[in-house]
């Protein structure tokens, strides 16, 4: 389909503001679409708006807050009439061995990374289906196919992401509703900076630390921001998302970086072993 054909779509992406979630405003907006974002902080779009002021909207909304979220969606289906593509970015990293978590930082990052995502699905599913379909986009992990030390409650989170969007891909399919996985490896966002939480660390898992990150100090040292990029620009990221979806036949995951397949590929080897010599279960090929 040419640029002149193709279909103007309204994006809603979560946690628009920065990193990821900006770059995928952007490559929609570059490519003619419009765009509603939603940031924590208000002004966080300020650049993206002074440069696109007819196709992009900001609004303020902490997705851990349902009725919030519910509300915010029935707005941004609103502001351009319609809704096409969801985009559910929102999210944090965080570190701790499971000792060392508290409860409430368990439940506040499972209502981050899990139950925002889940809010902002459920409350676009009506709009998508009032549209005759589109898409949602859950912005997923490598680290949701495996695990490690120190990131377990962030692997849960994601997890268990995954599950409930493999459901749900099934029951929206009726509506022509898509529904994507996008498993990312590293792109040089905050994920590992202000973006991310830690637990309050305990001494019996310093050596582990040091072996992991290089440092037992908890919150880790802070990259030097002059230093060289260890880790690919979220514009790749955002490129091949928008490439993804114009596939008709999209599959329901894809992998997003350079450094994914790898990683992908020794997750799903370490899942396998983990299942030990057992004859009476052979590994699909």
């Amino acid at each position: 389909m040419s640029e002149a054909s193709r279909a103007t779509r309204t994006w809603l992406i979560t946690g628009a503001g920065r990193g990821l979630g900006r770059a995928f405003a952007q490559a929609a907006l570059d490519r003619g679409d419009r765009v509603v974002g939603t940031v924590r902080r208000h002004g966080a779009m300020a650049e993206l708006l002074a440069d696109h002021p007819d196709s992009a909207r900001e609004i303020q909304l902490d997705v851990r807050d349902a009725a919030a979220v519910t509300a915010t969606v029935d707005q941004a289906a609103q502001v351009f009439g319609s809704l096409d593509v969801v985009v559910n970015n929102a999210g944090a990293g965080f570190v701790g061995a499971l000792e060392e978590v508290d409860e409430q930082q368990a439940r506040d990052h499972l209502d981050l990374n899990l139950f925002g995502a889940l809010w902002v699905s459920r409350a676009a599913i009506p709009h998508l289906r009032a549209s005759g379909g589109g898409d949602i986009v859950q912005i997923s992990t490598v680290g949701a196919i495996g695990s490690m030390p120190m990131f377990g409650l962030y692997n849960a989170s994601k997890w268990a992401l995954e599950g409930f969007s493999e459901a749900l891909s099934t029951e929206v399919a009726q509506f022509g509703v898509r529904v994507t996985i996008a498993q990312l490896g590293g792109f040089a966002t905050d994920w590992a900076g202000s973006s991310m939480s830690f637990a309050t660390p305990k001494p019996e898992y310093d050596d582990l630390r040091t072996a992991m990150f290089g440092t037992a100090e908890i919150p880790w040292p802070t990259a030097d921001p002059d230093g060289p990029p260890t880790d690919a620009d979220p514009r790749l990221a955002a490129d091949s998302l928008v490439a993804h979806l114009s596939d008709p036949d999209r599959p329901l995951r894809v992998l997003i970086g350079d450094d994914a397949r790898d990683h992908a590929a020794l997750a799903y080897a370490a899942r396998r072993d983990s299942y030990g010599k057992a004859t009476d279960f052979t590994w699909p090929s």
